[in-house]
């Protein structure tokens, strides 16, 4: 996937902030944090994921609305753009 270097960036940081989250969620769990407390991280960063595939749908709905041949030749096709989409809904 080629990803602009802004956009990659920015991708990368929130994943960064997601695994984060997850060692964070890994340590309350180990430590018997009240489960409330656990669920509001993980709620958290499950959608912190969710972001992340929707801007990388975003750049693929981008492509093929802007050159749809050149989209379809690397993949991205309004088909697979959609079923893409509904995989994360």
């Amino acid at each position: 996937m080629n990803l602009d270097t802004d956009t990659q960036d920015a991708l990368l940081r929130r994943l960064a902030r997601v695994e984060g989250q997850v060692r964070a969620v890994q340590k309350m769990i180990a430590d018997g944090r009240e489960c409330r407390e656990v669920i509001a991280q993980v709620s958290a960063a499950s959608t912190a994921l969710d972001q992340v595939g929707f801007k990388i749908l975003s750049v693929g709905m981008q492509r093929c609305l802007a050159d749809p041949k050149k989209a379809g030749k690397e993949g991205f096709t309004l088909e697979e753009v959609e079923k893409l989409f509904l995989k994360l809904a």
